[in-house]
């Protein structure tokens, strides 16, 4: 635990860092900036741009209805334990069926079997199919490989609190329970901020505050759905008066000889340049800019509605279009989307969570094949992550909490159509069953990420320092990039 150190010297070293980079800055130790300018002269040519955009899917999906196996085999174990007594069955239909699961052909054979997709994904199939997307088999939080026998006898290390929804999403996204840090989004923030002009534009969420983006020298930027935020007041009329806002405006901003006031003021005067560079750089949405997302189908009702998940999505490809204006080299970008806690009635509502997912994924993957002219799919890669997998048995018409989980890598530099990983036993008691079909995982969340970051241009050393654990796993880069 780190203890506050309330003495005037380390609050003024404190209030330094966090504004030392001036109205846009970023704080950044003079150690860190070496660490920087390190990375980019192994990057060689930095006037490239790359983009990480981790799509978050919070409360935990499903995998086992999300990539099938579906030989013979397979298929039945399946069927038997996923098909209850009850109208809440969460048994898909099969390859074929009205409605049924949709086949996929990965590149690489694993041991005769076949694999298919939710049907509510017939995008997301199509861009398997054409090579930009790639499945990551079993992915899950580790801290060094384990075996079923040594997760029983706890002779190995295991992640903390485990099955814990708020606790694996921090692991997941920072490596350690609830009231982490540090993320390995931001930490990459960190360490690359240096390629780009204005750093505050390095790590940005379009949803909201995560500890994914959070950085030890990087701050995240958060944006809505229209973009930058601005302070309301500033400008124009405020209660009737000419001359209100610039006097709100002095109060805000203005210096001061309290410590805390100051600190405020900086933030706030970041805050206003930060809006100002970013709303005009942004492209923008519709007709002449980043086109608007359509509406997706329910698959439960047929009916069209918008998608919150894809407005995100355009929200980010217009800040990807403004990179020039911003001068930006390297970003990462958070968006997610809730709900997937399916304890009850998982058919139904996974069906339209994936519906939303799939269109979603399709939509920003056609944005980027033509950002204002420009194909970027090469440059920006999106994955998802999720708090956990599921339990392959049913509690009547949904699933409990489980560990390893599969996950999608989208791009055009994803080596895909494959899945990477090998592929877990269908059904209950094999050498990856915790318990109720939940997966120990095979793929360590450092191993996931580390791989990203390779492609993202980092070093082994910096990739060492990011993921703590990755020392204690040979395979460090999984080959889907």
């Amino acid at each position: 635990m780190h203890h506050f150190n309330a003495s005037r010297r380390e609050f003024l070293r404190l209030s330094s860092l966090l504004s030392s980079a001036g109205a846009l800055g970023v704080a950044a130790p003079f150690a860190l900036n070496l660490a920087t300018m390190g990375s980019a002269a192994a990057q060689g040519n930095v006037n490239d741009y790359k983009a990480l955009i981790c799509l978050f899917m919070y409360g935990a999906n499903d995998q086992a209805n999300t990539v099938l196996a579906t030989d013979s085999t397979s298929w039945t174990q399946y069927t038997s334990v996923r098909t209850t007594s009850e109208a809440g069955s969460i048994a898909l239909p099969a390859v074929g069926s009205n409605g049924g699961v949709l086949p996929i052909v990965p590149n690489t054979n694993q041991a005769g079997r076949t694999f298919a997709i939710h049907p509510s994904m017939p995008e997301l199939k199509n861009i398997f199919d054409a090579g930009r997307a790639a499945i990551v088999a079993n992915v899950g939080p580790l801290l060094v490989p384990t075996t079923l026998e040594q997760y029983k006898a706890a002779s190995v290390p295991l992640p903390p609190k485990l099955f814990s929804h708020n606790d694996q999403q921090s692991l997941w996204q920072a490596y350690a329970p609830e009231g982490a840090a540090y993320g390995w989004g931001g930490r990459m923030g960190d360490l690359l901020a240096a390629n780009n002009s204005n750093p505050i534009f390095t790590a940005i969420s379009a949803s909201g505050n995560a500890v994914f983006l959070s950085g030890r020298s990087i701050r995240q930027y958060q944006v809505g759905n229209s973009g930058a935020v601005a302070i309301a007041g500033l400008s124009g009329s405020l209660y009737g008066s000419t001359t209100a806002g610039a006097t709100l405006r002095n109060i805000i901003t203005g210096d001061t000889a309290n410590y805390f006031q100051k600190e405020h003021a900086a933030v706030t005067n970041r805050a206003i340049s930060a809006q100002s560079m970013l709303a005009p750089a942004m492209a923008v949405a519709g007709a002449g800019g980043i086109a608007n997302p359509s509406q997706y189908t329910n698959p439960n009702t047929g009916l069209l509605a918008n998608n919150a998940l894809a407005i995100q999505l355009q929200t980010v490809a217009r800040i990807i279009a403004g990179r020039n204006a911003l001068g930006a080299k390297r970003q990462v970008f958070f968006v997610s989307m809730g709900g997937f806690d399916t304890h009850d009635a998982q058919r139904t509502a996974q069906a339209d969570l994936l519906a939303k997912l799939s269109h979603a994924i399709a939509y920003f993957d056609t944005t980027m094949a033509n950002v204002m002219g420009s194909d970027l799919r090469q440059q920006v890669t999106l994955f998802t992550a999720s708090d956990f997998g599921r339990t392959f048995t049913s509690n009547g018409d949904g699933t409990d909490h489980g560990w390893g989980s599969h996950h999608f890598v989208v791009g055009g530099a994803v080596k895909g159509k494959d899945i990477y990983g090998n592929f877990p036993v269908t059904g209950l008691k094999h050498t990856q069953d915790v318990g109720s079909g939940s997966l120990l995982p095979q793929i360590s969340v450092d191993q996931y990420g580390a791989t990203l970051a390779n492609w993202f241009g980092l070093s082994t050393t910096q990739i060492n320092d990011i993921f703590p654990n990755i020392i204690n796993f040979n395979n460090r880069n999984l080959g889907f990039l």
